[in-house]
């Protein structure tokens, strides 16, 4: 029996209980829409990540206290204060590999403009900022390192705070707002950042010199954290043995005695996002997965079934000259068509289903041409196995007793 006439007898079989094939294929059809919605999924929230840390900057160390131990109970990273601003000074003097270094101290407090308010966060920092950030100004210019020095009460502000302070269209350049109470001339507006991956707003923010929020809104001369910029994304682990060298020297540390301060790099940061992003994306594929199990588990019952109700047709097939390759191939065949059918359904399904929750939730979704051969290989080999046993057992069938069955 000819391929093509293989093809066209199993269309004519599947064609013919259209209800029941239509049926048979949706658990491939929910099977693979659901596994690539649960992989585009997963892939967003890793390229999510991908964004959020590159918008930090390019080859970014973090830089933060050590933890307070007291009483034997540690309370975690950054909570103890031991990072000055000579550290700082002294890691830009020494470290050949660190390029920018800016000390971060931030505050939090109600700002004030007019009739207007707005509660946000104040960020120290120095006039290297921008270069580590990779942010540009929208309008108006950066403080100088003179502002630093001189701890001049000027800031910068973000695109959010504009909006809700001056949002009768007010140019802020030279005005002045009051953070906590102190006066501030408004010399800048950064240009729109938009949200990280946690879901927090970058442009809701205001920069100021960190020598001003310390002398004047924090009151604290402790520095929070430092964010450093290597010279090249090779001189991270160098800059990180510098940094710790020189940390080590000024703050005396033994050489038994662990480090009281913390370096964290992009790929820490990113490593530990993405573990727990691709474990929760294995065990929604794996759910997903299931559903494709059920479908294939669908089919041999389907198959099972169209072999004992064509034990008859099987018979004469065979007594005209069929032979036990030709039966295996028509129902294999069969098989497949369900399940590739299905499987391909299943993909425009998926694809459709991941634009929805984008467009409904604002999920970050991204379908890989590798999820959809990914699916589309499973629906062929869901065919194939589940699919031989029921085409093995119609080749086997002996002829004479095939055309007694009734």
């Amino acid at each position: 029996m000819k391929l093509l006439n293989i093809l066209l007898s199993a269309f004519r079989a599947l064609i013919r209980n259209k209800l029941r094939t239509l049926l048979t294929m949706l658990g491939m059809i929910i099977g693979v829409g659901a596994v690539i919605i649960m992989l585009a999924i997963g892939e967003g929230a890793q390229n999510a990540v991908k964004e959020s840390i590159n918008s930090l900057g390019s080859n970014i160390l973090i830089l933060m206290p050590g933890s307070f131990n007291q009483g034997g109970v540690h309370m975690g990273a950054g909570t103890r204060s031991s990072l000055t601003e000579d550290d700082i000074n002294a890691i830009a003097r020494e470290c050949p590999s660190v390029k920018y270094i800016t000390p971060v101290v931030t505050t939090g407090g109600q700002i004030v403009y007019g009739n207007m308010n707005w509660a946000t966060r104040t960020m120290g920092v120095n006039d290297q900022y921008l270069d580590i950030r990779q942010w540009k100004m929208g309008s108006g210019d950066f403080f100088t390192d003179q502002d630093v020095k001189g701890g001049a009460k000027v800031c910068i502000l973000g695109q959010t705070v504009v909006d809700n302070l001056f949002g009768d269209g007010t140019d802020p350049i030279e005005q002045t707002i009051r953070i906590r109470n102190k006066p501030f001339r408004v010399v800048g507006v950064l240009s729109k950042k938009g949200q990280n991956s946690e879901g927090q707003d970058q442009d809701d923010v205001i920069l100021a010199p960190y020598t001003t929020v310390q002398k004047r809104l924090s009151f604290n001369q402790w520095i929070g954290q430092a964010m450093i910029s290597c010279v090249s994304a090779d001189g991270i682990n160098s800059a990180t043995k510098e940094i710790t060298e020189v940390l080590r020297m000024r703050h005396k540390t033994l050489p038994q005695d662990p480090d009281d301060f913390t370096i964290r790099n992009q790929a820490d940061i990113a490593s530990m996002r993405n573990q727990t992003n691709e474990t929760m994306t294995i065990l929604l594929a794996c759910i997903a997965g299931v559903s494709l199990l059920v479908g294939g588990i669908g089919i041999m019952n389907i198959m099972l079934v169209s072999v004992t109700e064509r034990t008859r047709e099987i018979g004469i097939r065979m007594s005209v000259g069929a032979k036990g390759s030709d039966i295996l191939t028509q129902f294999l065949i069969e098989a497949l068509v369900l399940s590739l059918f299905g499987g391909t359904i299943g993909i425009i399904l998926g694809i459709s289903g991941s634009k929805i929750l984008t467009k409904a939730f604002e999920w970050q979704t991204y379908i890989t041409t590798f999820s959809v051969m990914l699916s589309f290989g499973f629906s062929i080999v869901i065919g194939i196995f589940f699919g031989w046993y029921p085409a093995r057992k119609a080749a086997m069938l002996d002829p004479i007793d095939a055309l007694r069955y009734e």
